[in-house]
């Protein structure tokens, strides 16, 4: 993406706007344009970042990136992972899962919501966002029922348990 014809469009802006000052004001915003070029496309990026980072949010997991090429940004669009196909009839299944159960009322939006950053290895990121996308979630609320399960303790339903036998053999384990 070209930046000059902004930065032109700035240097003309601040040249009529001096003119409204005077001899004085115009000699001024003359001296001054050629170090404001630097500023102004800097901050021109930092918008455009922002902008990106906005627009990364809304199309996740797909992103848009800004790179600097010389003193012009180039966007670079990464696509979401393509959804695999549906089976037809007769073809065999993959894998048998159990099913999940739905997040409770608790559990889903309540409008208190906390933001964090979450560093997954990439192997461990392409499996959640398989298994997110053949239950039809988004990895978001993927990630929100596993750690919802996991605190709440689907495997773990229960007490520690720890009882020992007249023979004196002892077992240990989760009540459910």
């Amino acid at each position: 993406m070209d930046l000059t014809p902004y930065v032109d469009n700035l240097r003309r802006e601040l040249a009529v706007a001096a003119d409204a000052g005077g001899d004085e004001a115009r000699a001024l915003a003359e001296r001054l344009t050629a170090p404001l070029e630097s500023a102004a496309r800097l901050t021109l990026l930092n918008a455009l970042s922002a902008a990106m980072g906005e627009v990364t949010r809304e199309l996740a997991p797909g992103s848009v990136d800004v790179r600097l090429r010389g003193i012009d940004p180039e966007f670079v669009v990464t696509q979401p992972p393509a959804p695999e196909p549906l089976q037809e009839a007769g073809e065999p299944v993959a894998a048998a899962t159990t099913p999940v159960p739905p997040l409770s009322p608790a559990d889903t939006d309540d409008g208190a919501m906390a933001r964090i950053n979450f560093r997954l290895p990439a192997h461990l990121k392409s499996r959640a966002e398989g298994a997110a996308a053949a239950e039809g979630l988004s990895v978001n609320a993927w990630l929100v029922r596993a750690v919802s399960l996991a605190l709440d303790g689907a495997g773990n339903t229960g007490p520690a348990a720890r009882s020992t036998t007249p023979g004196g053999r002892g077992f240990t384990g989760w009540v459910r």
